[in-house]
């Protein structure tokens, strides 16, 4: 049986004799004794396996070491040691899959530097454990929030001939010979499959706008990639995004559903992951679901750009030294993120920001100068949730796509649906992993990827 199905009342088990299959995260062995800190990967608890020298195979079971995968039968029983309540006294052990002296994830203490070079064997270890469960409950999560809504789930595609973000940080895709291509010094589109070069694709967002102009409301939750060469904490090259789109939906309409759709994700892995959770507030950052529980219990604030940075600027003049100094007109940084939500006392939403700093496809406001655009901040983590109303207007959005000298030939069924019943509509994004930051207290991405793809690391 399962571990988790076990503990789950285990009290109805005393006696009775019991089935694990399973790791020895840790085999402690005593002259006339041993134990055994037991754990099958059904649930973050472990239990203690314990037997003595009355066993037949006493000596053999004492030679089984750390990492090894066993199948355990014995017998539920009250534990007489602290730490648990009850334990499994072994009848019979049978030596699954044998461990080496030196297998690496020994019960002591690991840097996570090291276990990133270990990424496969780093979901043995209690972090995470913890991390990859709540990754996998967030997931749920999300998929339930917007199916108990009636949101229809994209698969949008990984291959693309369209730069969603307009910024030039696609991986190009080739059916190529990369030695041919070096030796020509070009690359014969003829040749391609597609009869043109691909990218991997930076976000669902566009093909997901034409969905939602037929089913009214979708999400896209996938795979999206960078190719920028940015060794931050905050930054990977392979990372999945969510990705709602909704019609007949304005600006404030979608921070509405940003909020809420946020503390239902939050308040389901608190309420799912009770044992995880506890244990990375005590390990790994202290007061974190205090941090959670605030954050769904909190009025979000919503501010414009301009009314931040007359905040920020103000509390230059009252003597703050920011590293960055601020500017109507320009992006704000990390410090001045962190100031907002601290000024508020809580998450903010900030609004209507510069055209010029923003993707093409958002609204432009009648100033001319912003566009209906909106961040989440959050504290402790920044920016957290982007998005935006999407640009409604076809002579608008031609405009501004010459502006940005971009190629409209790529964008033509894009443009399409301006065209064709067009309706107000916004969405927005949340990185994954960004969000799993958040909600483990875990400070670098790599951490809460299986196999992180970050500048040179691709090795797994």
């Amino acid at each position: 049986m399962d571990l988790k199905d076990l503990l789950k009342e285990i009290e109805t088990y005393e006696g009775k004799e019991v089935t694990l299959q399973g790791w020895i995260r840790n085999h402690r062995k005593q002259k006339e004794f041993g134990f055994i800190d037991f754990s099958d990967g059904t649930c973050f608890k472990h239990v203690q396996l314990v037997y003595d020298n009355k066993l037949d195979d006493f000596e053999e079971i004492q030679k089984i070491k750390n990492g090894s995968a066993i199948t355990v039968i014995g017998t539920v029983v009250k534990s007489e040691g602290s730490g648990q309540n009850y334990e499994i006294k072994i009848k019979d052990i049978v030596l699954e899959g044998d461990c080496p002296e030196d297998y690496p994830m020994q019960p002591k203490k690991h840097s996570r530097e090291f276990l990133r070079e270990q990424a496969h064997l780093r979901p043995r270890t209690n972090l995470f454990q913890a991390v990859f469960r709540i990754r996998s409950v967030a997931a749920m999560a999300i998929h339930t929030y917007f199916q108990e809504r009636g949101y229809i789930y994209l698969h949008s595609p990984l291959l693309t001939g369209s730069d969603g973000e307009g910024a030039g940080e696609m991986f190009s895709v080739t059916t190529q010979n990369l030695d041919e291509i070096a030796k020509n010094k070009k690359n014969d589109q003829t040749k391609e499959l597609f009869n043109r070069t691909l990218g991997l694709t930076v976000t669902g967002q566009l093909e997901g706008e034409t969905f939602a102009q037929s089913f009214k409301k979708i999400y896209t939750f996938g795979p999206t990639f960078r190719a920028e060469n940015s060794n931050t904490k905050y930054h990977a090259n392979e990372f999945w995004m969510i990705e709602p789109e909704i019609a007949f939906c304005d600006l404030d309409g979608v921070m509405d559903i940003e909020e809420d759709c946020l503390k239902y994700i939050i308040s389901y892995v608190l309420e799912k992951c009770k044992d995880e959770m506890e244990f990375l507030d005590k390990f790994v950052e202290h007061g974190l679901i205090d941090k959670l529980q605030t954050a769904v219990n909190s009025k979000y604030t919503r501010i414009s750009h301009k009314d931040v940075i007359t905040i920020l600027k103000e509390a230059e003049e009252k003597g703050t030294n920011w590293e960055f100094k601020p500017e109507y007109g320009e992006d704000i940084a990390k410090e001045h993120e962190r100031y907002i939500t601290e000024y508020f006392g809580g998450p903010v939403f900030i609004t209507n920001w510069p055209k010029d700093i923003k993707a093409f496809y958002m609204k432009q406001n009648d100033d001319g100068e912003t566009v209906a655009a909106v961040d989440l901040e959050m504290p402790g983590v920044g920016e957290l949730i982007g998005g935006s109303q999407r640009e409604d207007d076809y002579e608008k959005l031609i405009k501004r796509m010459d502006e940005l000298d971009m190629d409209k030939k790529d964008y033509w069924w894009y443009l399409d649906m301006r065209k064709y019943g067009s309706t107000v509509h916004s969405g927005f994004g949340i990185g994954f992993e960004r969000l799993l930051l958040y909600l483990t207290g875990v400070d670098n991405i790599r951490d809460v990827i299986p196999y992180p793809r970050t500048p040179g690391n691709c090795d797994f």
